[in-house]
């Protein structure tokens, strides 16, 4: 019966792309069939060594020879995140949250859920339609219907004011934009609401 032939290589074989060159230690004529980095800086630049170059070389290696422990720290943190860049809590793409309008959906696995919202601000527009004039703008803003309720409209800017405060998009313009619209249309609702419930108020009491 015919073996099958070990081609895997023991733990101290030569690399078998090593080159056909003598160890890069002084003075040393070994065959080179072992790579070492060359620096922190050059992780695929490589010295040559024979085995026992090899052995010595690594037991003085030091990654992080030269480093203050400030500088050790920060590297070890982006190391966590493989180097990519990260954010605070609440901040980037991460802060606006799932999205299933953002999903595309063939099968219809959401049940249709994106149609009902569609649906939900097709109403609330024609129920915008029945708004004060000087309302229309800011209730389109704000993504709110009319009539609308002091604790109605609170609710909704509360839950504006944290997906497009510009702390909560790491500083974006547009986002900065927006949220002064939204103030804007807040600030002009509130104040209508305001004045009605007083004069309703007014009113009781004559």
């Amino acid at each position: 019966m015919m073996k099958r032939r070990n081609t895997r290589h023991r733990a101290f074989d030569p690399d078998p792309d090593a080159p056909d060159r003598c160890c890069d230690m002084h003075d040393c004529g070994q065959p080179a069939g072992y790579r070492a980095p060359r620096s922190r800086d050059a992780l695929n630049s490589y010295f040559w060594f024979c085995l026992e170059h090899v052995r010595e070389y690594n037991s003085r290696w030091d990654y992080y020879r030269g480093m203050s422990p400030g500088q050790i720290e920060a590297h070890i943190r982006a190391d966590v995140s493989w180097n990519r860049p990260s954010w605070k809590l609440g901040q980037g793409k991460a802060a606006h949250g799932f999205s299933e309008e953002e999903v595309l959906d063939p099968l219809d696995l959401l049940k249709g859920a994106a149609r009902a919202r569609a649906s939900a601000r097709r109403q609330q527009a024609d129920r915008r339609a029945e708004a004060p004039d000087a309302l229309k703008y800011p209730l389109g803003v704000l993504d709110l219907g009319w009539p609308v309720s002091l604790e109605e409209l609170k609710a909704r800017y509360k839950d504006l004011a944290r997906q497009h405060h510009p702390d909560a998009n790491g500083g974006d313009r547009r986002a900065e934009e927006r949220f002064k619209g939204i103030n804007i249309a807040y600030t002009t609702v509130r104040a209508h609401l305001v004045a009605n419930r007083q004069r309703d108020g007014m009113a009781r009491s004559a």
